[in-house]
C-alpha cells in the first residue's frame, strides 16, 4: 500500500486519540448499487480490526500502525463491500428485524450482563460509544447477514451417504486413537554444580539406579520404592505417569519401551533428568471410532468444507452483478488486493 492509502485512513489515529467527533461532512469511497460506503464506515471498520488484532498497538506509533493499516484494510474494505452486497440481498427477501425480535434480544443483553434498570442499560450503550438506534443498526445488520447465509447458501448444502463413506474411508486416521499407555518410573537425580556433574557422584546414582531395579525384579512393589526413593514429583503417586502417549515421549524412551509388554521393567537409562527406571503399568491399542458413530461429525466437516465454496460463489455472483462506483482509486486498490487475497485463501481452506 502507498503513503496515499494510509492517508485516506489518517482520521483513524485520531480516533484512537480523541473522543468521538462532531458530525462533519461524509467522504464517500464507494457506491455499492447506490448505497454508499463513507471513510467514517471504513475508519470505525479498521479500527475494530486493529483491536482484535493486537490491543497493544499504540497511537503514537506512525510507522507500526501504517503497517498494520496495509495489512488489513484490503480484507477490511472487501468485507464492507460483501457485507452491504449480503444486506441488499436480504432487504430485497424482504428481511427486517420486528420490534418485537429487537426487543427480546435486548432483554438478553440485559439479564446476560446484569443490566437491572434501563438507566445501567443506556450507561453501558454510552460507554461502548453507541446509542439504541446504533444498537438496533448491528444487531438488525447481523441478523439479516445471518438470515441471507441461511437461505442462499446452507439451505442448499446437501451431503449424501457415498460422500460420507468416502470421507471416512479417505480420512480413516482422523478417526483413530493413538496408542495410550500408563508408566511407573523411579529417578536417581545426579548432583550437579558450577564444575559440571562430578563423576563420582554419577557413579553412585548410578548404582543405586541398578540396585532399585534388581530390588523391582526380586518382586518388592514400584509403588512403595518410588514413593521411598525416587526423586521425581510423580514419587507422590507411585511413580505413575499417564496415560499419554507414545509420541509424546523423548526418543530414548520410545526406543526402550517399544518392545516391552505390560509388567516389563526398562534397563537403567541415562538421562538429563538422572538414572531411569520405567515400568511399563499398562497399555491400551488404538481404536477406530465406527463409521456409524462418525456420521454427524463427517456431516459437519463436510458441509462446512462446502459452506465455504458456496459461500464464495454466492459473494462472487452478488459482486458480478452489482455496480460498484469507487470514488477513490486507492481504496479501489486495496478492494482488488483483498479479492486476490481471498480467492488465493479459498483452495487452503477446503
Amino acid at each position: 500500500m502507498t503513503r496515499r492509502t494510509v492517508t485516506v485512513s489518517a482520521a483513524l489515529i485520531v480516533a484512537f486519540l480523541a473522543a468521538p467527533r462532531a458530525d462533519i461532512l461524509e467522504q464517500v469511497l464507494v457506491k455499492v448499487n447506490g448505497d454508499i460506503i463513507t471513510k467514517t464506515d471504513l475508519e470505525q471498520r479498521q479500527i475494530a480490526t486493529l483491536r482484535q488484532k493486537d490491543p497493544t498497538l499504540r497511537p503514537d506509533d506512525d510507522a507500526a500502525l501504517q503497517k498494520a493499516l496495509a495489512e488489513i484494510t484490503p480484507a477490511v474494505i472487501v468485507d464492507a463491500v460483501d457485507e452491504l452486497l449480503i444486506l441488499q440481498r436480504g432487504r430485497e427477501l424482504g428481511y427486517a428485524m420486528s420490534n418485537e425480535q429487537f426487543d427480546s434480544i435486548v432483554d438478553n443483553i440485559k439479564k446476560e450482563n446484569k443490566l437491572e434498570d434501563e438507566d445501567q442499560f443506556q450507561a453501558a450503550l454510552k460507554q461502548e460509544g453507541m446509542t439504541i438506534a446504533d444498537l438496533r443498526k448491528q444487531l438488525e445488520r447481523t441478523m439479516i447477514v445471518q438470515r441471507v447465509q441461511q437461505t442462499e447458501v446452507m439451505s442448499k448444502l446437501q451431503v449424501t451417504d457415498a460422500e460420507l463413506k468416502m470421507y471416512y474411508d479417505s480420512h480413516r486416521e482422523t478417526f483413530t486413537t493413538k496408542p495410550q499407555m500408563t508408566l511407573r518410573e523411579i529417578l536417581v537425580s545426579v548432583p550437579t554444580s558450577e564444575r559440571g556433574v562430578n563423576v563420582g557422584l554419577e557413579e553412585e546414582a548410578k548404582a543405586k539406579a541398578e540396585d532399585i531395579r534388581k530390588r523391582l525384579v526380586a518382586g518388592e512393589p514400584f509403588a512403595r520404592l518410588a514413593a521411598d526413593l525416587s526423586d521425581s514429583p510423580s514419587k507422590a503417586n507411585g511413580g505413575l505417569v499417564g496415560p499419554i502417549t507414545m509420541d509424546v515421549l523423548a526418543p530414548e524412551f520410545q526406543q526402550a519401551l517399544k518392545d516391552l509388554k505390560v509388567g516389563d521393567l526398562t534397563p537403567v537409562m541415562r538421562t538429563g533428568r538422572g538414572f531411569q527406571v520405567v515400568k511399563l503399568e499398562t497399555m491400551e491399542t488404538a481404536t477406530v471410532k465406527p463409521f456409524d458413530e462418525s456420521k454427524d461429525e463427517i456431516a459437519d466437516r463436510i458441509a462446512n468444507e462446502k459452506r465455504r465454496g458456496e459461500f464464495t460463489k454466492f459473494l462472487e455472483k452478488l459482486r458480478g452483478q452489482a455496480i460498484i462506483d469507487w470514488k477513490n482509486d486507492e481504496i479501489k486498490k486495496a478492494w482488488e488486493v483483498g479479492l486476490k487475497q481471498a480467492a488465493e485463501a479459498v483452495p487452503s481452506a477446503r
